[in-house]
């Protein structure tokens, strides 16, 4: 497959317009199902007649929404890095203009957590197929989370100018593994831990008394 074709599979999730279609609904029940499948199978042990099965239709139906089973998986892999940025974005922008830059970044932890928790399969199947899929896969899903990591890079590095986190901190390390530990909770996180949003909570407590300046 080639790389123009895998880029227009894994952004169509941002890009698409809001829609209730009846075509709308099957792809989305066909991404659902393949997160599903990829999330416990992983990339060499799904078929296509598996996620049909789980999205209740005949595996020839898939190909009139997706060319291939590469086209399906990019979008599956691009389609959790683009709900969460989508989500970050309108969380930061709902924020009052004086909000301080350290407000900015725990609203950011907290609402990358909580959608990662929520879309669960689409997360874990994401960590799980990157070392998997093929390269061209793997290159663009890669390019895909640079653009989101550049949400991050300018959060923190606004924060530190304006002396509101640590400057003796190398902020590309605390991006990875800020970023790292949120997605990993997908693995770890049961409802019986307590509510995703209070999850979120003390976990940007334990990030920004990392970060805070020492006076």
């Amino acid at each position: 497959m080639r790389s123009d074709e895998l880029a227009g599979a894994a952004g169509a999730a941002a890009e698409r317009p809001p829609g209730d279609s009846k075509s709308e609904r099957t792809r989305r029940r066909i991404l659902d199902a393949a997160a599903l499948v990829l999330r416990r199978k992983g990339y060499a042990g799904t078929r296509l007649s598996d996620i049909a099965k789980v999205a209740g239709m005949q595996a020839g139906s898939l190909y009139y929404h997706f060319s291939s089973r590469e086209a399906l998986v990019a979008e599956v892999m691009g389609t959790g890095v683009a709900v969460v940025q989508a989500q970050m974005q309108a969380a930061l922008a709902a924020l009052p203009p004086e909000a301080s830059h350290r407000n900015r970044l725990a609203a950011a932890i907290e609402i990358h957590l909580i959608a990662v928790l929520e879309q669960s399969d689409y997360a874990s199947a994401t960590i799980k197929l990157l070392g998997q899929v093929p390269k061209d896969i793997q290159k663009q899903q890669l390019a895909n989370e640079r653009a989101y990591g550049k949400l991050w890079r300018q959060l923190l590095r606004d924060a530190r100018e304006a002396g509101e986190i640590r400057g003796d901190l190398n902020l590309s390390a605390m991006r990875m593994m800020i970023v790292g530990a949120l997605n990993w909770a997908v693995e770890w996180y049961h409802p019986e831990d307590g509510p995703a949003e209070q999850i979120a909570r003390d976990f940007v407590e334990m990030v920004l008394h990392g970060l805070v300046p020492r006076r």
